[in-house]
């Protein structure tokens, strides 16, 4: 073969590079999802739209149904303002149940109050980037990453598939947890550890 018949330099340069990404798998990211929480095994945890019952064994006029308003609050006959967001119904019901005590004879263990969520609505996360509907989300029911990129239409063409964040705030440390997550990955069933649950408040961007 003679010089002419030789393949440009960049040509063989370009051969050599797709050789070399096809030899070398895609870096995936580095993240113990698995410690992540499943929200589905613990106790629901009340927040601003939310609706509960509560109700007072032999005291009806006490009997309340209630929608926690922005300041995170509800207000109880007799009892008043109660801090309800944040709150688990557990939680709450120790803290009814002391503020009776201020007003009514309890008997000594004795539960005379219940509590009942009737609308969950604090249920609510985002989705930004490269998908077809951008927006605040939400649902009756706790959704996984694969089940919330569906809820927003699915990704756009131009979406960096690989490349996609979860932002996790932290009410106690006050610091946003940054999540790395493969798509292709993830819908594959390749790795099924990504597909981890959506919190309230998350937010997944997809550049």
């Amino acid at each position: 073969m003679s010089a002419q018949d030789s393949p440009p330099m960049r040509v063989v340069l370009l051969f050599a590079a797709l050789f070399l990404l096809a030899a070398c798998p895609p870096k995936l990211p580095k993240y113990d999802y698995g410690a992540e929480p499943d929200p589905r095994n613990k106790e629901l945890v009340l927040g601003v739209g939310d609706t509960i019952s509560v109700n007072v064994w032999e005291n009806r006029d006490l009997n309340t149904e209630a929608t926690i308003r922005p300041d995170g609050t509800i207000t109880m006959p007799l009892v008043g303002d109660l801090k309800a967001a944040g709150e688990t119904p557990s939680t709450l019901k120790v803290q009814i149940k002391k503020r009776l005590g201020d007003f009514l004879k309890i008997v000594a263990g004795t539960d005379p109050v219940t509590i009942a969520v009737r609308q969950w609505r604090s249920y609510r996360f985002t989705i930004q980037g490269e998908v077809v509907r951008q927006g605040v989300f939400t649902s009756d029911h706790f959704v996984t990453v694969a089940d919330a990129i569906a809820m927003a239409g699915g990704m756009s063409r131009f979406a960096k598939r690989g490349e996609i964040r979860l932002f996790r705030p932290d009410a106690k440390t006050k610091q946003t947890k940054v999540i790395p997550l493969d798509y292709d990955m993830l819908a594959s069933g390749k790795r099924l550890d990504m597909n981890i649950w959506v919190l309230p408040d998350d937010v997944i961007y997809v550049p």
